[in-house]
């Protein structure tokens, strides 16, 4: 099946769409990739690339077309919705230019903005295919969550570009359960919303790091709850930091993997409070992450209390999952409902500093067989539910029942 995956983010930028285009062309789908300039998470252009391009790239062999966009700098306020709109404008040109052939499907992964969607149904007018539009972000809702948008006039902007998106699209997956409500009100089909989750890359799964690894010269001594990901606005730092001051005097650290619009204000925090058992360990490569997984105790995920954060399914807890680690989860709804389910950790409300430092010390209290048991849970529960294997199954099968059994009833 010839496809066209429209994103704005892709490689060399880190995001989950890179694996699944390549599982898809190795499945025989003919694939191309409709994309922008990679600038995500710095907010720079990568090394490489500018304004100049280069626009025309290949990506293991897949063609990629980048268009041209304005970066996201520090990734607040109007540089962030220059960004957006830049390449919606411009992959609406690239893509009637350089993309003009016939496919079957327009694949679009929508982790934010919207925005992508627009060029997504100019390519499907002009090419005569069927839109699969992934929702990985609910919008508006999540502009004023977790981008403290306020103005009602923007807000309902974006609330009817959304519903434009989601009228235009044949089928809408989600990769969350709980966003099928959401997603129908807003003016999806019900018929064509299908629940889609991401797997977990392969490198994702339980290892033993050797005793010489350099990872190890990283880690404190002491129990290790370990935060990994984006340090942005929903994900609740506040609570992280107010329980790691409850938790002072004991053997808990606290540490913290990755990067983030609010990298600098929680260190500096961290400094201010004088809490020497949060580490801040930086953003290490994707193929890192595991090795660092494999010497935390307990695998933290934390978001705000906020409606569309409890629907919310954050790729980390698959990749928690896969790595067989138990779970401490501060968070409403869609994820507390998953650790639950599958017996591997422990699960506390959102914003609840005091339920979250008592839940850590409940972890220090288990024994290894315990804490050996949730994770063995976790990896079970990751092979049923998030396999790589079993969601693309489930992905083919929707290609051919939008694309070619429809075309089959027209014949």
């Amino acid at each position: 099946m010839r496809i066209l995956v429209v994103t704005q983010y892709f490689w060399p930028e880190e995001f989950f769409i890179n694996d699944l285009v390549l599982s898809l062309r190795a499945m025989g789908h003919d694939i191309e990739v409709l994309t922008g300039l990679p600038n995500y998470p710095t907010g720079q252009f990568f090394e490489g690339y500018g304004y100049r391009g280069p626009y025309r790239q290949e990506y293991q062999g897949i063609p990629i077309w980048r268009s041209p966009l304005i970066p996201r700098a520090n990734g607040a306020g109007w540089r962030l919705g220059i960004n957006y709109l830049s390449f919606a404008v411009s992959a609406c040109i690239r893509g009637l230019l350089a993309c003009s052939r016939r496919f079957e499907a327009v694949l679009v992964f929508e982790v934010s903005p919207i925005t992508v969607g627009i060029p997504a149904r100019m390519m499907k007018f002009i090419s005569g295919a069927k839109m699969f539009f992934w929702v990985q972000d609910l919008w508006p809702d999540s502009l004023k969550a977790a981008g403290g948008i306020r103005s009602e006039r923007l807000l309902s902007w974006a609330g009817n570009l959304t519903r434009w998106i989601y009228r235009g699209a044949d089928c809408i997956l989600i990769h969350s359960r709980a966003f099928r409500d959401h997603v129908i009100k807003t003016g999806a089909n019900g018929d064509c919303v299908h629940y889609f989750p991401e797997w977990a890359e392969d490198l994702y799964r339980p290892i033993a790091l050797p005793a010489e690894a350099p990872e190890r010269r990283l880690m404190p001594t002491g129990f290790r709850i370990m935060f990994a990901g984006n340090l942005g606005e929903a994900q609740d730092l506040e609570t992280i930091l107010a329980a790691a001051e409850l938790t002072r005097s004991s053997s808990i650290r606290w540490l913290i993997v990755g990067d983030g619009r609010r990298a600098a204000w929680l260190r500096e925090e961290a400094q201010r409070r004088e809490l020497t058992k949060v580490h801040l360990l930086g953003r290490y490569p994707k193929e890192k992450m595991p090795s660092f997984f494999s010497l935390a105790d307990v695998m933290l995920v934390s978001l705000k209390k906020e409606p569309i954060f409890s629907m919310t399914l954050p790729t980390k807890v698959q990749a928690y999952l896969a790595c067989g680690k138990p779970l401490l989860a501060s968070v409403d709804g869609e994820v507390s409902r998953i650790v639950q389910e599958a017996e591997a950790g422990i699960t506390v409300p959102a914003e609840s500093p005091q339920e979250l430092a008592m839940a850590a010390m409940k972890f220090t209290t288990l024994g290894p067989e315990q804490l050996q048991t949730m994770g063995l849970n976790a990896r079970r529960y990751y092979e049923s539910h998030f396999s790589r294997n079993f969601l693309l199954s489930r992905l083919d099968g929707l290609f051919r029942k939008y694309c070619l059994d429809s075309n089959n009833g027209k014949n």
